[in-house]
């Protein structure tokens, strides 16, 4: 399944970046990308995985920047 989600207070595009690898390293996950410019994350993961993913993407994302939130 893929889908993509708007990422509120992204402020970093390095972080972003990270984000971004540490995400794709998650099992069940096939691609990651998070656009800074338009702070958007594009996720390719697994059906029977996907809320266990996204779960697990929102506290990476949170890890780099406390504020920032997957938009579900």
């Amino acid at each position: 399944m893929k889908r993509t989600f708007k990422l509120q207070e992204l402020d970093c595009a390095n972080c972003a970046s990270h984000m971004e690898n540490d995400i794709s390293k998650l099992e069940g996950v096939n691609s990651a990308k998070i656009s800074f410019m338009t702070g958007k994350l594009v996720l390719d993961a697994d059906d029977t995985a996907f809320e266990r993913v996204l779960d697990e993407a929102q506290t990476i994302c949170a890890s780099y920047e406390k504020d920032c939130v997957i938009v579900r």
